[in-house]
């Protein structure tokens, strides 16, 4: 059933949350709805957010699509996609503009906290690829495959791809499991050692592949894996 913005307490509300608990209390899907402001017939402005980055592939796919693209995409519009584009753009020039400004990678749960509250809601897997320099500043975590992981899915050209064209040191791998559950199948496993025979002819380091569950995740570094 859908439900209305204005059907809701005030203190869940995206604009009044930021307001009360300021911007690092939201999700992702609360800030771009903040930046959109209105839903369409039959979605209001929360569901089209989350809609938005599932289809996208998160933040990152978004900020992949240009804004031609973004106006095509259903409760956009000219308008919207303009707006969007351009809130995407200030952070991009923020991060290159400050490269200290960038998140650290020090420990899984650092991987983790960059991504939870985005990827534990996705209904569907995402497997993506978090680039790193010689500091372990993440200079971008870009989406490479949507869908059951499998060997055929997730290709070493696609996952290196990034990391060579960013001279990037060393990656993680990460993606998530639906199910909540970031108990590592044997799939995973077998997609993280061939990734990680592919980064060492690449001299790339595959520093660690992290799972993604509900509010839990697993790195298969501490479990010996990687």
């Amino acid at each position: 059933m859908n439900y209305r913005l204005k059907d809701l307490p005030a203190e869940l509300l995206p604009r009044e949350r930021l307001y009360a608990l300021g911007p690092e209390a939201l999700s992702n899907r609360e800030v771009l709805a903040i930046l959109l402001r209105t839903g369409v017939k039959g979605e209001n402005v929360l569901d089209l957010a989350e809609r938005l980055l599932a289809d996208s592939g998160g933040l990152s796919g978004l900020a992949r699509l240009t804004v031609h693209e973004l106006a095509q995409l259903h409760g956009l519009g000219k308008a919207k996609a303009s707006g969007l584009k351009a809130a995407l753009e200030l952070g991009r020039r923020l991060v290159s503009s400050d490269p200290a400004s960038r998140p650290v990678i020090n420990s899984p749960q650092d991987v983790a906290h960059l991504v939870m509250e985005e990827m534990r809601h996705f209904d569907r897997e995402h497997f993506r690829v978090v680039t790193l320099n010689t500091k372990n500043h993440v200079l971008g975590i870009s989406p490479i495959s949507v869908g059951s992981l499998n060997s055929s899915l997730v290709h070493p050209r696609e996952c290196f791809k990034e990391a060579i064209r960013r001279n990037s040191n060393a990656i993680i791998l990460l993606h998530n499991h639906p199910s909540g559950d970031p108990t590592p199948s044997r799939e995973d496993i077998e997609v993280t050692k061939r990734l990680a025979d592919g980064g060492k002819i690449l001299g790339i380091e595959v520093l660690d592949h992290v799972i993604i569950g509900d509010n839990r995740y697993i790195s298969l570094k501490e479990r010996g894996i990687v």
